[in-house]
């Protein structure tokens, strides 16, 4: 019997892969020494991490999830890019949007559909994606085949140099991941019984099944071929692939009765930062953001905030205590040190750009059938 994220995946293809020796082998390895990592292969895969089965068990799952799903997508749905692999010198692919980003919208898609994630927990995984992808400066730069070709730069590449790829770059993971999501629900809501499930199984069909690599355009085209429409096809790649506009993930997620909006309405905020903790001292452990209010007062990597409005700031925890009660337009003043020089600045908080989604009670008949259909099971 498959494992209900494997007969997951295979209810999306409709078959499982001709594996070699008619077999498939999952080798994991979980001890607190281990890097976190997964590798697929052609009839197997390695998942290691340091985090226990006791307490990140579903973490863990949507690994071996992920994987998984790449005996069909990239392991047979190949892209042309990669063929043939050239273990001498860098290989570099415009593809990666969808081979590695339409793997990681099944990932947690299909452990919904097998009952090991709720509805809950997959829109609290989905509200992180929000954030990351349409808040990031990135998009505004370069489009997902863009993106998918620095993959030899960030994929567990190490620079020399410093470098502020937060304001530079979206992982292909989330991007794609996105974009799958995005076209996931067009198909559903605006062609009749139409899904990413049925264009993936189109796509295997086409070109996994035979193992023909596929380019670019043969993605646009299969797209056109199987929703019927050319037009929607060439707009969306046109958009969203090869240009670097976002979906409408706020009017998409509408159709189906789920709401994208502020976590913390008119809350104030210093804008998205990552700040550490480090020895009784708050410290910005990244570049700041264009177009936060930190990054316009000049703050950046490094510094140490010390006061918020004259309050002593040391913890995230404080820093959250003394904003909880702002609004955006409000002026706080900072002082915080550089190379141990103290420097002050004034600035004006935005609203808190930070988003969640959240189910609606009054939600339609239509919209609670798309949304029930996008969610059920796939398992048999």
């Amino acid at each position: 019997m498959d494992p209900p994220y494997c007969g997951g995946a295979k209810a999306v293809f409709g078959e499982l892969p001709d594996f070699d020796f008619g077999r498939y082998t999952f080798l994991v390895s979980y001890l607190p020494e281990a890097s976190g990592d997964g590798m697929e292969h052609r009839n197997s895969t390695i998942v290691t991490s340091s985090r226990p089965l006791a307490t990140s068990a579903k973490d863990n799952i949507g690994t071996v999830a992920h994987e998984f799903f790449h005996a069909w997508n990239v392991e047979r749905i190949r892209p042309a890019s990669l063929e043939p692999f050239d273990f001498t010198s860098t290989n570099m692919s415009g593809e990666l949007w969808f081979a590695e980003g339409f793997t990681s919208y099944y990932t947690d898609l299909t452990l919904v559909r097998a009952g090991i994630l709720s509805m809950e927990e997959y829109l609290q995984n989905l509200s992180g994606l929000m954030n990351y992808v349409l808040l990031s400066p990135g998009s505004k730069l370069h489009s997902p085949v863009e993106m998918s070709y620095q993959a030899p730069f960030v994929d567990a590449a190490v620079s020399v140099d410093p470098v502020n790829r937060g304001n530079t770059f979206i992982s292909y993971y989330s991007y794609g991941e996105l974009l799958g999501l995005a076209l996931d629900l067009r198909l559903r809501t605006e062609f009749e019984e139409k899904s990413l499930d049925g264009f993936m199984r189109f796509v295997w069909e086409r070109y996994g099944e035979s193992e023909i690599p596929y380019t670019l355009s043969n993605l646009q085209a299969a797209l056109a071929e199987y929703s019927g429409s050319r037009e929607f096809a060439e707009t969306f790649f046109a958009k969203h692939i090869h240009g670097n506009e976002l979906p409408d993930m706020k009017e998409l997620f509408s159709r189906l009765g789920i709401a994208l909006e502020p976590a913390n309405q008119n809350r104030g905020s210093l804008g998205r930062a990552y700040w550490q903790e480090k020895n009784d001292q708050l410290v910005l452990g990244s570049y700041t953001l264009r177009g936060t209010p930190l990054y316009e007062a000049g703050l950046d990597k490094g510094d140490v905030l010390l006061q918020l409005n004259g309050q002593a700031v040391n913890s995230k925890a404080m820093l959250d205590s003394l904003l909880a009660g702002s609004r955006a337009g409000d002026e706080v003043a900072l002082l915080y040190s550089r190379f141990g020089e103290e420097r002050k600045v004034t600035l004006e908080l935005e609203a808190d750009p930070e988003l969640k989604l959240v189910p609606q009670e009054k939600a339609g008949k239509k919209q609670l059938r798309l949304r029930e259909e996008w969610l059920e099971s796939k398992v048999k």
